[in-house]
C-alpha cells in the first residue's frame, strides 16, 4: 500500500483540513509529522506543547501516531519519505519567509526521487498572490484589500473530520516532554493555564461562545478592556487549531449586525497582514517606509525594561504590559496603547517591541505583530498618520472609565477613585494617602511626563520629515 506523509504546521487541527483531506483522498497510508520551529517564543512554546498534546489524542484515536522530530525540515522530511516509501507530502501552505525557504529546500530535495510535495490552503482565506490591483500589484492599503476580498468571496465546502486515519506504524519520534516546551517561570504558566483551552475542541468552544451572543456588541464593547467583548480566538487561528474559513462562515451565519461586519473585517486584516508579509520578508525587522530606518531614536535599556515589567508610571500601560504577562494576551485597544506609549513616548524603537510581543504573546503571529507595530510605529504600510500619538490617561478615562481594568492589574491603585485612577500623579495627597499609595514607593512616577514625551516624539518626525 502506498504511504504519505503529512506534515503539520500551523494547521494543528483534523476538521476541515485540506493537507489531511488530500492525503486521505490519495488512499495513502499517513505518516503525520511535526518539526519543531525553534523560533518560536516562550507562550507560544507554552501553547504548542498543549496543543500538540490535544492533536496527538485526536490522531491517535483515529489510527494515526503523530511523530515528533527537531531539526531540518530538508534534512527530515526527505530521509522520513525515504524510510517510508511515501510518493507524496501534503502540507498547509505557509507564507512565513524561514518556512517558504524551507518549503523550497524539502520540495528540491524531494524532486530527485519523485516524491510530490504538494501545499495547500489552510491558514489563510486567499492566497497572497490572488488579492492583486486591477493593474496586477500587491496592495499596501488595508480598504480596497478588504474590498477585493470580499468581491472575491470566502469559499463555502467544508471538510469533515475524519472517523478514521490509516496510519503507518514503525517510526519513531521524539518525546514532547523532551522538547521542555513549557515555562519554567510559575507565574507565568499559572496565568496561561487559568485563561486558555489550547487544541481543536477549546477553539471551537470558544467560537461558539463569542458568537452565542458577544459578537453582536463587538463594534463598542472589542475597545472596552475590562469586558469579555472580543473573540480571544487569535491564538486558536495562529496555531490553525480552527479553521479561518470556517471562523468565517460561522461568523456570517451568526447574522448581519454591525459587530458582525466588524468582526470580519479584523479576519481581512489578519489576511492584510499575510499579504504584507509576502510581499516584505523582512517585515519584523525593516521599516515598509525605508525613510523611518533613519528614525532618531533614544534608546534605552531601562527604560524598555519599566515598560516589559509594567513600571511606568502610567497606569492603563502597566496594566496591559501585566496581562500580557500573566496571561500571554492583550487587549487589543490596550495593545495600541502600550506600543504608542514605547515607540512614540519613549521613543524606543518597535523592534524591541515587537520582539517583546513575540516572546510573550500565545498568539505571536509573524505577519500580524509585525504588521501592527509598524502600523503604530508609523513605518508601515496603511500606517496611521505618523505623528499620531495616543494619549494614554485621556484613552484610559474613555475606554476604562470606571478603572476596573487597571483595578484587576495594577492592584496597588485599586482604593484610588475613578477621577485619579488614570493619573494618580495629579491627585492631591489626601487622596493618594487614604488610597494607600506613595508615588515613588508603592507605585512609580510616569517614566517621562507625558507633554514631554509628546513633544519629544514630534520633534523627532519633525526631524525625519526635515531630512
Amino acid at each position: 500500500m502506498k504511504a504519505a506523509l503529512l506534515w503539520f504546521r500551523n494547521d494543528l487541527r483534523l476538521q476541515d483540513n485540506p493537507a489531511l483531506t488530500a492525503a486521505l483522498a490519495s488512499g495513502a497510508k499517513i505518516l503525520p509529522v511535526y518539526i519543531l520551529d525553534e523560533r518560536a517564543g516562550a507562550a507560544s512554546r507554552w501553547w504548542l506543547h498543549h496543543s500538540l498534546t490535544k492533536l496527538s489524542a485526536d490522531l491517535a484515536a483515529r489510527g494515526a501516531k503523530l511523530v515528533l522530530r527537531r531539526g531540518d525540515p530538508a534534512t527530515i522530511i526527505p530521509a522520513l519519505a525515504a524510510q517510508t516509501g511515501a510518493t507524496a507530502v501534503h502540507a498547509a501552505r505557509s507564507f512565513e519567509p524561514a518556512m517558504r525557504d524551507a518549503d523550497r529546500a524539502v520540495d528540491a530535495a524531494l524532486k530527485p526521487h519523485n516524491t510530490g510535495f504538494h501545499r495547500h490552503l489552510s491558514t489563510s482565506l486567499f492566497a497572497p498572490e490572488r488579492i492583486k490591483t486591477k493593474t496586477g500589484g500587491a496592495y499596501g492599503v488595508y480598504t480596497p484589500f478588504a474590498n477585493t476580498c470580499l468581491a472575491a468571496g470566502v469559499p463555502e465546502d467544508f471538510y469533515p473530520t475524519p472517523a478514521q486515519i490509516p496510519g503507518l506504524t514503525g517510526v519513531q519520534g521524539d518525546s514532547l516532554d523532551n522538547w521542555s516546551l513549557l515555562a519554567a517561570k510559575p507565574d507565568w504558566a499559572a496565568g496561561l493555564r487559568a485563561n486558555w483551552t489550547p487544541g481543536e475542541a477549546g477553539a471551537h468552544l470558544r467560537l461558539t461562545e463569542f458568537l452565542s451572543n458577544p459578537v453582536q456588541d463587538y463594534t463598542t464593547a472589542r475597545d472596552v478592556p475590562a469586558q469579555s467583548g472580543t473573540s480571544r480566538l487569535s491564538p486558536h487561528v495562529h496555531f490553525g487549531e480552527i479553521s479561518p474559513r470556517l471562523v468565517w462562515h460561522r461568523a456570517v451565519a451568526a447574522g448581519s449586525s454591525q459587530g458582525v461586519t466588524t468582526f470580519l473585517k479584523e479576519l481581512l486584516w489578519r489576511e492584510f497582514s499575510i499579504n504584507l508579509l509576502w510581499q516584505h520578508r523582512e517585515l519584523r525587522t525593516s521599516p515598509i517606509r525605508a525613510e523611518f530606518a533613519n528614525f532618531p531614536r533614544a534608546e534605552s535599556p531601562s527604560a524598555l525594561r519599566a515598560w516589559q515589567r509594567g513600571q511606568t508610571g502610567i497606569p492603563i500601560v502597566d496594566a496591559g504590559m501585566r496581562e500580557l504577562w500573566h496571561t500571554g494576551w492583550m487587549h487589543n485597544r490596550v495593545r495600541m496603547i502600550c506600543a504608542s506609549f514605547l515607540v512614540k513616548h519613549l521613543l524606543q524603537p518597535w523592534q524591541h517591541g515587537e520582539a517583546w510581543f513575540w516572546d510573550t504573546l500565545c498568539d505571536a503571529d509573524e505577519a500580524a505583530n509585525a504588521a501592527s507595530w509598524q502600523w503604530v510605529a508609523g513605518c508601515g504600510a496603511d500606517a496611521a498618520p505618523y505623528f499620531r500619538i495616543f494619549n494614554p490617561v485621556l484613552q484610559g478615562q474613555k475606554f476604562d472609565a470606571a478603572g476596573a481594568y487597571v483595578r484587576r492589574y495594577v492592584p496597588e491603585l485599586s482604593a484610588l477613585p475613578d477621577k485619579h485612577i488614570h493619573a494618580p500623579w495629579d491627585a492631591p495627597p489626601q487622596i493618594l494617602e487614604s488610597a494607600g499609595v506613595k508615588l515613588g514607593e508603592t507605585y512609580p512616577y510616569p517614566i517621562v511626563p507625558l507633554a514631554e514625551g509628546r513633544a519629544r516624539a514630534l520633534a523627532a518626525y519633525a526631524e525625519l520629515r526635515s531630512k
